[in-house]
């Protein structure tokens, strides 16, 4: 079925932070919205590419060698393989654009892993 997503009524439908929400699929993509809140893990993906798109507040993505600060409406792609650690002083809303077999925690396996993001 086709139809028009809101993002803002999208949002206010869940809680949960470090938890992606799929809201659409392209192909063998999915878009997925997350809210972040606080550290996440250093992780990265050995066979996917990750877009991060602010849509409210701000997001720090740290590198190895750097930090990119992502303010609303501002995005960053990481390319497979590079390690990285989304930091998120306050909470920030982002919509996450990458393949349908992409774990939110990339190579690690824990408690913050979502092997299958609810779909809302």
């Amino acid at each position: 079925m086709i139809g028009k997503v809101n993002l803002a009524e999208k949002f206010a439908a869940f809680d949960e932070r470090w938890s992606p929400k799929v809201v659409g699929d392209i192909g063998d993509y999915q878009v997925k919205l997350a809210k972040l809140e606080g550290e996440f893990e250093w992780h990265h993906h050995d066979d996917e590419d990750e877009l991060f798109l602010v849509v409210k507040g701000r997001l720090c993505i740290k590198l190895r060698d750097r930090d990119i600060w992502l303010d609303e409406g501002e995005l960053v792609v990481i390319p497979r393989g590079v390690e990285h650690l989304p930091v998120a002083p306050e909470e920030v809303h982002v919509l996450l654009f990458e393949p349908g077999s992409t774990l939110n925690t990339g190579n690690l396996k824990n408690e913050r892993t979502v092997p299958d993001p609810e779909r809302i």
